[in-house]
């Protein structure tokens, strides 16, 4: 089972730099993660979702393929193609793997301007050295499903060791 963990930044970008740095420590074998996305409300109020995976490119390639394959058993690969295409990009723009997108949103609408939030569901992790590694950012826990005592921790290292969070956030 998978941990929801969503933590809010005072300002746009850094909820990416930890992406990023966790995508790092999930190739060294340190954290699996099922879903990770970033939220930003910028300057004007608008909320933008900026997810890991694009469903839609993914499903138009795979789509794409499967046409093509279709397509050329019965002699019209173009056609396959295009409606591969179509079809596998539809299907990927419907499909909503990870973390609900309506509840991200609704979540960013909480934000203040010129802030941002990651939100990230955990299946595996070796605490003390993903802690190290993301902690210097700070940041300011919106929602968990964990412990009331593992969140409180959490919040513990973030604030102690990291940045600390803006008051509004």
């Amino acid at each position: 089972m998978s941990d929801l963990i969503a933590i809010a930044y005072n300002d746009e970008f850094k909820a990416e730099e930890v992406r990023l740095v966790l995508a790092k420590l999930q190739k060294q074998h340190l954290i699996e993660l099922d879903d990770a996305a970033v939220v930003v409300k910028n300057e004007e109020g608008k909320v933008q979702l900026k997810q890991a995976i694009n469903l839609t490119a993914a499903g138009a390639a795979t789509g794409s393929f499967w046409g093509l394959l279709i397509g050329t058993l019965f002699f019209s690969p173009l056609l396959g193609v295009a409606l591969g295409a179509a079809s596998g990009a539809l299907s990927g723009a419907l499909s909503d793997i990870g973390v609900n997108d309506d509840f991200m949103r609704d979540l960013g609408e909480s934000l203040p301007l010129g802030s941002s939030a990651l939100f990230i569901l955990v299946r595996k992790v070796t605490p003390d050295k993903v802690l190290d590694a993301v902690a210097p950012y700070g940041g300011k826990i919106l929602q968990t499903s964990l412990s009331k005592d593992e969140e409180h921790q959490l919040q513990e290292v973030l604030t102690a060791r990291g940045i600390k969070p803006a008051e509004n956030i």
